[in-house]
C-alpha cells in the first residue's frame, strides 16, 4: 500500500522542478518515519522534471483511517 493510499500525503506543489510536499505518519511516534519520508524524498527526485523533493512533516490534522482510499482499507482488513 502507498503513502498515498494510505492517506498519509496531504498536499503537493510542483513549481521550477522543485516538489513540495506536506506529509503526515500514522502516528507521532510511527517507527518507520525517517524511512517513509527517506524513500519518498528519493522517489520524487527521480521523477522526470523534479531536482529537489522537500517533505514537510505535519501531525495536524491527526491521520486516522478514515483517509485512506476504499481499496487500502479492503487490503487492509479495514471496515
Amino acid at each position: 500500500i502507498n503513502i498515498v493510499d494510505l492517506g498519509l500525503v496531504y498536499s503537493i506543489n510542483h513549481t521550477d522542478r522543485k516538489a513540495q510536499v506536506e506529509m503526515t505518519l500514522t502516528s507521532p511516534a510511527c517507527p518507520a518515519g525517517p524511512q517513509i519520508i527517506m524513500q519518498s524524498k528519493m522517489a520524487l527526485e527521480k521523477v522526470d522534471g523534479i531536482d529537489v523533493a522537500e517533505i514537510k512533516l505535519v501531525m495536524s490534522p491527526p491521520w486516522t483511517p478514515a483517509r485512506m482510499t476504499d481499496e487500502a482499507r479492503d487490503q487492509l482488513g479495514i471496515f
